[in-house]
């Protein structure tokens, strides 16, 4: 059944399969308690929801008596950073520029555990990111590779670009060993983060990470963490595009993961310009289209303040009196950066506090 199992994944395009159980990692309670005690989730409130689930199979499951982890490459043809020389254009994390991974995997996660269910007379549950299920350290305990300092995947064969899913089963599988830590003294990964993320090697602070902040954050972006932003307005892949394993990995072979044409190095100021409309046509079936259109100018005027280009003051003046306060206020910040001889006196019926204190600090508000 384990053959079976791994060569019909194969054929569906799935680049790396290694199975584990439910008990292989015992100390996932304690190390997920910490993370959360800690507050490094930021507002990521449904990691605190579930947490028994979260951290033991059997929990979500009692059923389950083998878990097969399964990974997709969706590694580069190019430098992933490449795009952060060119200050006038939007840098998008890599796994964001192609169709969005939910739907590609898994719809074969579910035509895999269906012919597997079918062929073993085993019950099954597929996940991909939409349940309580701690995928790398699963990934990690089954051999696909070691969560590196990162606290990201790192494969030996496809570094850190794999797209991971999980099968539960009733079944009973041979397992796999895990991948013993191969990341060394090596730290380029915890000196490459713009922002500090790492307190310590393997413990990242969601709060000061540029992906959580730019997809996940819910309110304005802190001021200390728009600069080193740059032109990120989605995600950010600095500490995975850095790591020496990259080298071992190859180009995503899958046609419906290719990255996208048009999605790549899109100037700032045609992203200004989408309205609501716009946004969700121009990014229709991308993990973009996630974060709305509210959240994702708020990341571009960013960007755009970020750019040095004053020729782009007009773009950020244009969302001055957006009906977003997200967007008014990285309206006011970017042009106060580019053009703040341009930046009118604080409009009489601005209130609110976000914005407002965004207008005192470019010195065109009230003092309270």
């Amino acid at each position: 059944m384990r053959r079976l199992l791994a060569e019909r994944a194969a054929l569906l395009g799935f680049d790396a399969l290694s199975v584990t159980g439910p008990d292989a990692v015992p100390d996932l309670p304690r190390h997920l308690a910490a993370w959360l005690a800690a507050g490094h989730h930021g507002g990521m409130a449904w990691m605190d929801e579930r947490t028994a689930e979260r951290a033991d199979p059997a929990a979500l499951w009692p059923q389950v008596r083998s878990i097969a982890m399964l990974g997709v490459n969706y590694g580069p043809d190019g430098d992933p950073l490449a795009t952060l020389s060119r200050p006038g254009r939007a840098s998008l994390a890599l796994y964001a520029r192609r169709r969005d991974y939910h739907d590609v995997v898994k719809g074969r996660l579910k035509e895999l555990a269906g012919f597997f269910a079918a062929k073993a007379g085993a019950q099954v549950k597929a996940f991909v990111d939409t349940a309580p299920v701690m995928e790398k350290p699963l990934a990690a305990a089954a051999g696909l590779g070691w969560q590196g300092k990162h606290s990201v995947l790192v494969s030996r064969d496809f570094g850190n670009w794999l797209l991971l899913g999980a099968i539960y089963t009733t079944a009973e599988l041979p397992r796999d060993a895990p991948e013993s830590d191969h990341c060394g003294s090596c730290r380029r990964c915890l000196d490459a983060c713009p922002t500090d993320a790492f307190p310590a090697p393997y413990r990242l602070d969601a709060r000061r990470c540029l992906a959580y902040l730019t997809i996940e954050h819910q309110g304005a972006i802190p001021e200390e963490f728009r600069v080193p932003m740059r032109n990120r307005v989605f995600g950010c892949d600095d500490c995975l595009a850095v790591c020496p394993w990259n080298k071992f990995a190859a180009a995503a072979r899958e046609a419906r993961l290719a990255a996208r044409e048009d999605l790549a190095a899109i100037p700032l100021a045609e992203l200004a310009r989408l309205d609501e409309a716009g946004f969700r046509a121009r990014f229709s079936g991308t993990p973009i289209k996630r974060t709305g259109h509210a959240r994702f100018l708020r990341n571009v005027l960013i960007a755009i303040g970020n750019s040095g280009d004053p020729g782009l003051a007009g773009e950020a003046g244009r969302h001055l009196a957006a009906a977003s306060p997200l967007v008014r206020g990285m309206a006011v910040w970017a042009l106060a950066r580019l053009a703040p001889d341009r930046l009118p006196e604080m409009p009489p019926g601005e209130l609110d506090p976000e914005v407002r204190a965004e207008w005192r600090r470019a010195g065109r508000g009230p003092a309270t």
